[in-house]
């Protein structure tokens, strides 16, 4: 059993498992995909199924349904073959970057400046956004799986935001990495962000509500919340520490591309021992529909859990641009509140 299952907390609206029903509702889902192609085999761990049950209430039939739209997404887009040279030119400003440093807790620390934004497309920008989730994921230690996001708000305004960007940015990390966000810390934000989150907040679960900081460089028990998380040595003044070296692209573009030469090994370092055993990688692209995921007709409505209308589940709640989202429960999933 991996390691990294735990039991649920439960607050009326989230049903609680033991690890034994969680490792069930697993063995079930991977009964429903089948074999699956070497890649997607390495995807699909134990600890992966059970990020997109926890998203999914621990719903078989819903956890499944989304894991097989990921892999199509996976499939389709092919997002651990993208490499430095291709988003290099979205990087340039450092509207996100992932830190040389992590939190006390070990986790990935994405650094990303709304302000900083220094381009129109947004087939560009989803990209570098993706190019980045990967990279963090990739420098997660072994029993991490969640990473923190620090947004810096220096110097923005609405006209940072892009309702295009920011509905796509909700799509692919609301459906495509589940329980990846450990915390977002909001340094400095405008002064319309924390009522707007007081309306939203009780409409989250607690672990939900628990994963945004509101942190104020000029407030001290704000800042204590930095102190706790951070080594003030490492973090960068811009942050309240002691690092004032700043973003350098030249420097960070040595870091990317060293990364980009360990991802080939990190998709081929075999199959997860609990992973069903995988099929040759074809060199077309994978008929997902051989697989046998469909689960809305043979699924077992034996992890259907009844949710609560007042309170929605876990899921990624802002955007690396600025904007606040929600993830609501509704026939495909979620939607998203601006």
């Amino acid at each position: 059993m991996s390691a990294t299952l735990e039991k649920s907390t439960s607050n009326g609206s989230e049903k609680s498992e033991t690890t034994e029903e969680q490792q069930a509702k697993i063995s079930e889902i991977r009964k429903l995909i089948g074999p699956l192609p070497e890649k997607l085999a390495i995807y699909c761990s134990d600890a992966a199924i059970a990020r997109y049950l926890r998203a999914r209430n621990w719903n078989v039939k819903k956890a499944t349904k989304m894991l097989k739209e990921t892999f199509k997404w996976r499939a389709e887009y092919k997002p651990e073959e993208f490499r430095w040279e291709e988003i290099a030119h979205e990087a340039e400003t450092g509207k996100i970057y992932r830190s040389n440093y992590a939190d006390k807790h070990g986790r990935t620390v994405l650094v990303m400046r709304p302000s900083c934004q220094n381009t129109k497309s947004t087939k560009g920008q989803i990209r570098y956004l993706v190019y980045c989730m990967e990279n963090a994921i990739l420098n997660l230690p072994p029993d991490k799986e969640q990473m923190v996001w620090l947004i810096d708000f220096n110097g923005f305004n609405m006209s940072h935001t892009s309702v295009k960007v920011t509905r796509e940015t909700a799509h692919v990390l609301q459906d495509h990495y589940p329980e990846r966000l450990g915390l977002a810390i909001l340094y400095n934000p405008p002064k319309f962000f924390e009522p707007f989150w007081k309306v939203v907040k009780p409409f989250l679960e607690p672990k939900t509500q628990n994963k945004v900081k509101f942190v104020y460089s000029d407030d001290p028990s704000s800042k204590k919340i930095m102190e706790d998380l951070f080594d003030m040595e490492k973090l960068e003044s811009a942050f309240g520490g002691n690092d004032d070296s700043g973003f350098n692209i030249s420097k960070y573009a040595e870091r990317m591309r060293e990364d980009d030469k360990r991802m080939p090994a990190f998709w081929t370092r075999g199959t997860p021992q609990s992973a069903a055993p995988p099929q040759p990688m074809p060199t077309l692209p994978v008929d997902l529909n051989s697989i046998n995921l469909s689960s809305d007709s043979n699924a077992s409505d034996n992890g259907k859990v009844a949710c609560s209308p007042s309170h929605v589940s876990d899921s990624e709640t802002l955007s690396p641009n600025g904007s606040l989202l929600v993830n609501e429960g509704s026939a495909n999933g979620s939607r998203e509140i601006h």
